[in-house]
Formats: structure tokens, sequence, C-alpha cells
């Protein structure tokens, strides 16, 4: 047979082909047989209608019914469906004075969740900061005051209570074991619009500054637009479980969305309530030391026994680390124009655990209360030693020490 005689049975070959995968692969997912049937028998799906009037009369091609949603509509309808009853909106009032010292209320807005049937809420402590009349609005606009239960600004974490009836707490998660590229979803109160949702990705996951300059250990970097507002509102997973509290957004200048926005870890909350649990508190552990992180071009530039872990440059007076002997630097030089302490100890293990970098101490410390008793193990010079450390309330030190 010549090979211009095949070409037509080749054609048939493959729309078959075609016709076929879309049938039975595409179409058994029954997220494209809604498109499939308004393909196949177009005259069903649409109708026209006449407007009539002054200007004329228009024919509109309209569809015969609404679409079924797709799976991936579906699932944001049923993200949204579950998480919304649990997120609420904050209004925090503060009284401010004029020229001639006349009261002038200013208004902040924020979000929060609820954590139990009791009322509990957790949100930012950045959201509440010098309100002396906080209300929380619920997703069934209804309006209710709060009372400050407790504040972390350490954390940028506080904890509110109200008293509603039938409440809806929200699910919470793990924040170990986040990945790169991992759909998440939030919901707030931006600019004031309440009951908004947007969707992204994990970006990163990275240490930061949150917005009191306090450090944010593996914060939860995304893209899902956030904006003023949003602060305090949850960061979920697709199956609506809390995963992080949304609390910044990388703006370069401009008070709104630049598709960088990063929310506190959920654990790092789940450890701000067991403190306040346990020892109506905040107890946050501290080893009361000043670090640099360690790297292999600084190892073998100093002479390290070791290319990793965190280089202790400075013990706070009666802190923990003095009292458990562990030593900061006595040497100073310069990286770049910061003046560093060189010669202490070198961090590069806790309780078992590698410790390569601060984020990885502070990782570990969550899981810790102050009073605990840990073994720290450290390069002192070449010598490798275990070194037991109670831990001490951060609390204790004015000085704010870093970890």
């Amino acid at each position: 047979m010549k090979p211009t005689k095949l070409r037509p049975v080749l054609l048939v070959l493959v729309l078959l082909s075609g016709f076929y995968y879309l049938t039975t692969r595409v179409g058994s997912s029954g997220a494209a047989s809604p498109i499939l049937h308004n393909l196949l028998h177009p005259s069903e799906a649409l109708h026209t209608a006449s407007l009539k009037g002054p200007m004329g009369t228009f024919e509109l091609t309209q569809a015969a019914a609404a679409p079924a949603y797709d799976t991936e509509e579906l699932q944001n309808i049923a993200v949204y469906k579950k998480a919304l009853p649990s997120v609420v909106n904050i209004t925090s009032t503060t009284v401010q004075f004029d020229f001639f010292y006349g009261a002038v209320p200013s208004q902040g807005q924020g979000s929060g969740f609820l954590l139990d049937k009791q009322g509990h809420i957790l949100t930012n402590a950045h959201v509440i900061e010098g309100g002396q009349r906080i209300e929380v609005t619920l997703s069934d606009k209804h309006k209710y005051k709060a009372t400050v239960v407790q504040i972390d600004k350490g954390h940028d974490l506080a904890l509110l209570l109200i008293n509603a009836p039938n409440l809806v707490p929200a699910t919470l998660s793990e924040s170990t074991g986040l990945t790169v590229g991992q759909r998440v979803y939030a919901i707030g109160n931006p600019f004031g619009l309440s009951g908004t949702m947007t969707r992204g990705i994990i970006s990163a996951i990275r240490s930061i500054r949150g917005p009191q300059n306090n450090p944010i250990d593996d914060a939860i970097q995304t893209d899902a637009s956030v904006n003023p507002g949003n602060s305090g509102g949850p960061l979920l997973n697709s199956r609506g479980e809390v995963i992080g509290i949304t609390t910044l957004i990388a703006s370069n200048g401009a008070d709104q969305s630049s598709g960088i926005g990063f929310a506190i870890p959920i654990n790092t909350a789940r450890a701000f309530i067991d403190d306040i649990a346990k020892y109506g508190r905040v107890r946050r552990p501290s080893l009361d030391i000043s670090t640099i992180p360690i790297g292999p071009d600084i190892a073998e530039q100093i002479g390290l026994a070791a290319d990793y872990g965190i280089l202790i440059e400075k013990v706070l007076p009666g802190g923990a680390a003095e009292r458990a002997g562990l030593r900061g630097g006595t040497q100073r030089a310069y990286q770049g124009n910061i003046p560093v302490m060189l010669g202490g100890d070198l961090i590069v293990g806790f309780d078992g655990q590698e410790i390569q970098s601060p984020q990885d101490l502070s990782a570990a410390l969550v899981n810790h209360h102050a009073g605990d008793q840990v073994t720290v193990t450290i390069f002192r010079g070449r010598k490798k030693m275990d070194i037991r450390v109670t831990l001490n309330d951060a609390k204790d030190n004015p000085t704010g020490p870093v970890a």
C-alpha cells in the first residue's frame, strides 16, 4: 500500500484513540464529564434569549444550566465551608488625643480563629497591641467583647476569650514536614472584607523577623494573597486544617500583597498554648546565649573542629548556659562591618539531635519547657563534650537572649 493511502487510515486511528482517551480516562474522573457532554451535545447545553427594548433587540446565547464544579473547585469549596465558622474578625480600638486633647477613637482590624468551644481565640499580638477595647465578630455576624488571656510578644501571639454559644473550633494540624509546593489557603479579614479566602502554595520554609523584629523560626512563606487585616487568621492545608497563623507580608513599602506572605508555624502556637494551660503564663525555654551560624567556609577560616553548628558568641550573666559552664567568645573579630566574638563553644547537638543552624536549635527548644534538663553537645577546641543544662525561662531575662 502506498504511503498516501495510509494517511486517511492513520488519521481515523488517531481520532478514535483520542475519543477513547477522553471518554474512558478523563471522563471517568467526573471532572470533565460536563465539558464532554457540552462538546458532544452543544444544542442541549445552549439556548438563545431575546431581549427587546428601546435600544433594539439583543440575542444572547446562554447556558441551559450552571456547569458542575470540577474536582479542584469542590476542594476549594470544602475547605472554605469547613474553616469559615472558626474564623473571626478582630477589631481593636485605641483612644488617642488630638491637638486640643479631645478623645479620638482609632480602630485596627485583624483576624483570628477559635481554638475550642469555650471561646478561646488565637491571633497575633500585634493585632491587639495597645487596644483598650477588643471586639470579635463571628462568621454569623454576631459581635462579642473579648478579654486578653495572655500575650507572647516574643512569638507575636495572643490568646483571647469570648463568651458565646455554639462555637465551632478550628482543626489544628502539624507544621513539621511541610513541603514547598504544598497547596495552602488563607482565610481572614483583608481590608475589612470579612470571610475572604485566597489560595496558593508553600513557597519556602525560612526564618525571618516579625512585625516587632521578633524572630520567627521556620516561618511558612506563601504566595497566597494576604493583605492588612489577614494578620492572625489561619493558614490551612488542603484538608482545611490549620498549619500556621498568617502574620505579615513582604511589601517593599506598599501596604498590600506582593505575593510573599509569612505565617507562624502552628507548632510554635501549640507550645504557647501548652505553657498557658500548664503554668498560666508563657514560659519560653532559653539557653541564654547569642550565637553565630557556622558553615564550611567560616569553620575553615577560624579552624573549628566541625564545619557546621552554632558558635556561642556570648553567654548572658547568670543565665542557663553560664550556670552549666558553657563558654562564650573571647577574641574580637569582624563579619563585614559587624564585630563578633570568637573562641566560644561550638554547639553541634541538643539532646541527641544534630544542630546545624540556629533554626535547628529553635525547633529543638520548642519541644521543651523552662526547667527541663537537656544535654548540649559541643566542641571546645578539638574536644567533644556533653554538657547538662537546665533551661531558663526567657521571661526572666530582660535583655532578651537570642536562644
